[in-house]
């Protein structure tokens, strides 16, 4: 008895020393590193990296690295914030739990019927920034299906020695900026003041907003899915929009989980297009009076329209041009088209 309680002890020490080492590096990166005004949650964002984050988020990062290392059957969503998010964590976790809710019955209980998609598929930024050594086992009944806005670079570390798969989805920039501006208007803290669409889009362009530079980001997971198309799933939001029941059967088949014959023709995959559809969603009563605990926003903030090319609502043609432009250079070479 004695022996374990020192060991227990003796882990337990090893575990608040390392939180805390954790908490010095993130305090002396702050005051070290690049910084810029912050329009999200907090007041200054900080380039590490050569992306941008959040105080909290940075943390995310550092605690990740030392400590995440992804396993053989990991199945991990990433994606830069508004580009289809919710949508995509939505039919990862109905299609890889189907076999456990494909009665009649259970159905009706249907885990995204109570819960937000984001509490289902936590994400890896925020597990790492409160617990250094989260429970992932929790994430899925099956693999462990997690989820990151990070960028590639971050993550290389954590994931190169395993076989863990990738889903990226990407979405044309001018209406991902658009959507962004949306959030952050409706989520941003009260003390801070509003940000001009001008005004963003300028920090949009240059990349200085939460998880860096969108084309960046992009370009990152879609050169992995290059190189290693087993590994890494490059979905485009608008080609999903276009031919769901196409896109949702390959992604079922990259994940592991193919649709058989019969449940093809039985209507299955149509069933979980409509479970994981926007109106279907949007409408349910936990989406729209529910909140996310770990973030403290309301679910209804992840539903707005979800269209494509509603940019031309809001943009001017100079901000449009100047977005295209952008997209066109930093694309270049790559093969990567999108809208």
């Amino acid at each position: 008895m004695a022996s374990t309680q020192w060991r227990d002890s003796k882990l337990h020490g090893c575990e608040e020393a390392d939180r805390k080492s954790t908490q010095k590096t993130s305090r002396d990166l702050l005051s070290s590193i690049p910084k810029q005004k912050a329009w999200m949650r907090s007041d200054h964002i900080y380039q590490y990296q050569n992306f941008w984050y959040g105080a909290a988020e940075l943390q995310g990062v550092i605690s990740m690295q030392r400590n995440f290392k992804a396993l053989d059957t990991d199945l991990i969503v990433a994606t830069y914030p508004k580009c289809g998010t919710t949508w995509l964590k939505a039919l990862s976790f109905a299609i890889i739990n189907r076999y456990h809710f494909n009665t009649a019955t259970s159905k009706q209980h249907h885990p995204l019927l109570t819960n937000n998609p984001h509490l289902l598929l936590p994400f890896l930024d925020h597990v790492y920034s409160a617990d250094r050594n989260p429970d992932l086992t929790c994430f899925s009944v099956n693999n462990r299906l997690l989820a990151t806005h990070f960028p590639l670079a971050p993550l290389l570390e954590s994931i190169k020695d395993s076989n863990c798969k990738l889903i990226y989805i990407c979405r044309d920039p001018k209406d991902t900026f658009v959507s962004f501006w949306h959030f952050i208007a409706k989520i941003r803290t009260k003390n801070l003041e509003n940000i001009s669409l001008e005004e963003f889009c300028k920090q949009f362009c240059d990349g200085v907003v939460e998880y860096g530079s969108f084309w960046d980001h992009a370009v990152g997971y879609w050169k992995m899915s290059l190189q290693f198309p087993e590994r890494v799933l490059f979905l485009k939001y608008e080609e999903l929009k276009k031919e769901p029941n196409l896109h949702v059967i390959k992604l079922a088949e990259f994940l592991g989980y193919p649709f058989s014959a019969e449940e093809e023709s039985g209507g299955v995959v149509e069933e979980l297009l409509e479970l994981c559809s926007f109106d279907h969603l949007s409408n349910l009563e936990v989406n729209k009076n529910g909140k996310l605990p770990s973030l403290e926003i309301g679910c209804n903030t992840f539903f707005r329209r979800g269209e494509v090319g509603d940019h031309v609502n809001y943009l001017t043609p100079a901000m449009i041009e100047r977005l295209d432009k952008i997209t066109e250079e930093k694309f270049l070479g790559y093969g990567l088209k999108l809208g």
